[in-house]
């Protein structure tokens, strides 16, 4: 992900310090220390948070040049948390997820921009319920450490949105006062942890 590198401009990168360069590498998303969470508006009054349990994750991070780092990320769809096993039953029920015929969502990168700051930007495709469609995510980078394990980490934050429908998640219903039950609009929101891969 392009998450490493300063640019003054989009178009006209700084110098990349030794220190960031020497970040470029392989990297495994910690999962135990990442989260992947969702928000959707709830009877047009609140908002319902969920996440996601179950996933695996890399990034192929180049310090030298952010344009040229990568990431994809597989979530099992059967390990969705919303702190309600209601609520999660009928998300995994054919009226939304149908993970028993779609276990895995998936998303492979296919841009990467550095915006300048702590900030930047990767581009990638979303695919849900067989459906592929291209999102954007804005992220910032939160610096890397070694752990009192010797383990080489970089983190970060970010946030997207996507609207359901496009992915046929249409499953709604009417309330008397107006309105639908659930957006379409849904919130993205990642706080990850990778660990640098053993040479």
């Amino acid at each position: 992900m392009s998450i490493f590198g300063r640019k003054t401009t989009v178009e006209t990168p700084a110098a990349v310090s030794a220190d960031l360069a020497a970040l470029t590498g392989e990297y495994t998303i910690d999962t135990a220390h990442s989260t992947l969470g969702f928000v959707a508006r709830h009877a047009m009054v609140t908002n319902v948070k969920g996440k996601f349990l179950d996933f695996t994750g890399s990034l192929n991070l180049d310090g030298s040049d952010p344009s040229k780092s990568t990431a994809s990320l597989d979530v099992k769809m059967d390990s969705i948390d919303t702190g309600s096993a209601d609520r999660d039953g009928h998300l995994k029920s054919a009226d939304f997820f149908r993970t028993d015929e779609h276990p895995t969502m998936t998303f492979r990168s296919t841009k990467a921009e550095a915006l300048g700051g702590d900030d930047y930007r990767i581009t990638g495709d979303l695919t849900i319920l067989g459906t592929t469609k291209s999102i954007t995510i804005d992220l910032e980078f939160n610096g890397a450490a070694k752990d009192p394990f010797g383990n080489e980490r970089v983190g970060f934050e970010g946030k997207a949105e996507l609207l359901r429908s496009e992915f046929g998640l249409t499953w709604n219903a009417a309330l008397e006062t107006g309105g639908v039950l659930i957006s379409d609009k849904i919130k993205l929101n990642f706080d990850i942890s990778a660990i640098r891969n053993a040479a």
